[in-house]
């Protein structure tokens, strides 16, 4: 058999290993997927640290995948070999649980996620099962497409059902990996775009698209955010409950913060700061192949592209360090 070459986590913690491997193939259902790209998530960590209950290991990480399908499966209609596709976060979904049945797959109470339940794009060859593909648009190449499949899906699926009418108020709190796709996607759906960050990013915001910049080092965000008449959706990318915390009072009547930045300290708030008004606090999980293929059409029509940093994938240990030191600008993508 042909070999590959993989980067795994041996165990909970352990540092990354480049082995070989058979290149295998698929089961029923499934498809081999030629890996072109992978981008590195933060969302990686769960694989690397064990954070994620009921990981076998060793594991392959990587849900930001773009590739070609290499070989079909039994049964497998409706895809071919040579199509290109992606793989996301959502990797799959058992189709019989309650939420399944009620067409929510993405709170499948056995969902897969991929590079967690199986092994993931940090190698040259995987194999997905067919309710993880997502079509992917032949003018986007790989290494701009890859990062859509996680962190451009949280975004754009996050905003378009936050409940924001066109010319209405949407800020977007971090200027990151999620926030720098958010700021462009609100800005080609047509909203008024707020990019609230720290610092010196100015240039970089009104470059993506914002219409205002708010330093939230230098100024309360939420009062700017009402001198601005209350913001419709205030989309929260920065990883902080804290930073969230602050934001509740920039809502506008009926407004919602949204949260895809996942922290571990709690967002607070008094009961009364939503009652009047109305206002709510909303999380969001990525999407389903059928959202990636939305994103990605958009991106495509738009021009939405994320801001890459490559690695080779026998860099793969050395991208990840770069995505976890918070300096990268601002997607790591590995290429075959």
């Amino acid at each position: 058999m042909s070999k590959m070459k993989v980067v795994q986590v041996p165990k909970p913690g352990a540092d990354f290993e480049i082995v070989e491997r058979e290149i295998p193939e698929p089961g029923a259902g499934h498809v081999r997927i030629r890996v072109q790209a992978c981008g590195i998530c933060h969302s990686d960590v769960m694989t690397k640290e064990g954070l994620f209950p009921g990981i076998s290991y060793p594991r392959v990480p990587g849900h930001e995948i773009a590739g070609v399908i290499d070989e079909l499966g039994a049964g497998v209609k409706d895809w071919k070999k040579g199509q290109r596709v992606g793989v996301g976060w959502h990797g799959g979904q058992d189709g019989t649980c309650l939420a399944c049945r009620r067409g929510d797959f993405v709170n499948c109470a056995n969902g897969k996620v991929c590079g967690i339940s199986y092994d993931g794009g940090y190698q040259e060859f995987m194999v997905a099962p067919v309710e993880a593909l997502a079509r992917m648009p032949e003018s986007l190449s790989d290494v701009e497409a890859a990062p859509l499949m996680c962190a451009g899906v949280t975004t754009f699926n996050a905003l378009r059902h936050g409940g924001a009418l066109p010319s209405d108020l949407v800020a977007i709190q971090g200027i990151g990996g999620l926030g720098h796709l958010g700021i462009q996607f609100a800005k080609k759906s047509g909203y008024r775009v707020a990019a609230i960050g720290r610092g010196g990013d100015d240039a970089l915001a009104k470059k993506l698209g914002a219409d205002v910049y708010i330093d939230s080092a230098a100024m309360d965000p939420a009062a700017e955010l009402q001198k601005l008449g209350g913001a419709q959706v205030i989309l929260a990318t920065a990883p902080s409950g804290k930073s969230m915390s602050a934001l509740i009072g920039g809502l506008g009547p009926n407004g919602t913060l949204v949260v895809i930045g996942a922290s571990s300290d709690p967002i607070e708030v008094p009961p009364m700061q939503l009652i009047v008004g109305k206002k709510r606090i909303h999380g969001w999980a990525g999407g389903i192949p059928t959202d990636s293929e939305d994103t990605l059409r958009f991106a495509e029509m738009t021009g939405v592209r994320p801001m890459i940093e490559k690695y080779p994938l026998l860099k793969a240990a050395d991208g990840y360090a770069r995505m976890m030191s918070g300096k990268a600008e601002f997607r790591v993508v590995l290429t075959m």
